[in-house]
């Protein structure tokens, strides 16, 4: 898919990132900071020694590395939940003539929904629920449009990431994630009123 891509979309694509820790700096140290970014630019999510590295050095986060930890570990099945909703809701979508056409826009879009998951991670982790950059979403939302993603669609697979995380916590615990799951839906739900406008 990629030698099909257009210039602008291969220039947005390493802009286009969800997560900024400039805003960090009041919540946790350099060290701290460092482990996330480093995880953010490899792409993946923060391994066991880096979570217990974060838990030694941030005081009060033992709790929510854990929910990090448990989500981290069962993201290949709420992705794989998440796009079956997906699938159920938009059942034409991936078919000839479908936004999701052919496999490869699929497959990338669903990957999309694993990045999702590993930013959140990110925030619930560092206790900070407002963990987005705003310039990265706004290239994010350009490189959209140049790819023509289905934002219905994506939005969709974000609030099943949310529906499907959720219950695997208790009540209590749900209502300390939302919040990290909401702001990147609320985000989303930006680029389609843009979109509209």
């Amino acid at each position: 898919m990629t030698n099909q891509l257009s210039e602008r979309a291969k220039q947005l694509i390493p802009k286009a990132r969800i997560v900024s820790f400039s805003k960090w700096q009041h919540l946790h140290s350099p060290e701290v900071i460092k482990i996330f970014q480093q995880a953010d630019d490899q792409g993946r999510y923060l391994t066991d020694e880096e979570l217990e590295q974060i838990k030694t050095l941030a005081v009060n986060t033992s709790s929510s590395i854990e929910k990090a930890r448990f989500l981290r570990e069962q993201a290949a099945t709420i992705v794989a939940q998440a796009r079956e909703q997906v699938l159920v809701t938009y059942p034409q979508i991936t078919q000839p003539g479908g936004s999701l056409y052919p496999p490869e826009r699929a497959e990338a879009c669903w990957r999309d929904f694993w990045h999702f998951l590993r930013c959140i991670t990110y925030g619930i982790a560092g206790n900070s629920p407002e963990f987005t950059s705003l310039e990265g979403l706004e290239n994010m939302q350009l490189l959209y449009e140049e790819l023509l993603v289905p934002l219905d669609a994506m939005i969709c697979g974000l609030e099943n990431l949310k529906t499907i995380s959720l219950q695997q916590f208790t009540p209590q615990e749900q209502l300390e994630l939302t919040p990290y799951f909401d702001h990147l839906i609320i985000a989303l739900q930006q680029f389609l009123k843009k979109e509209s406008a």
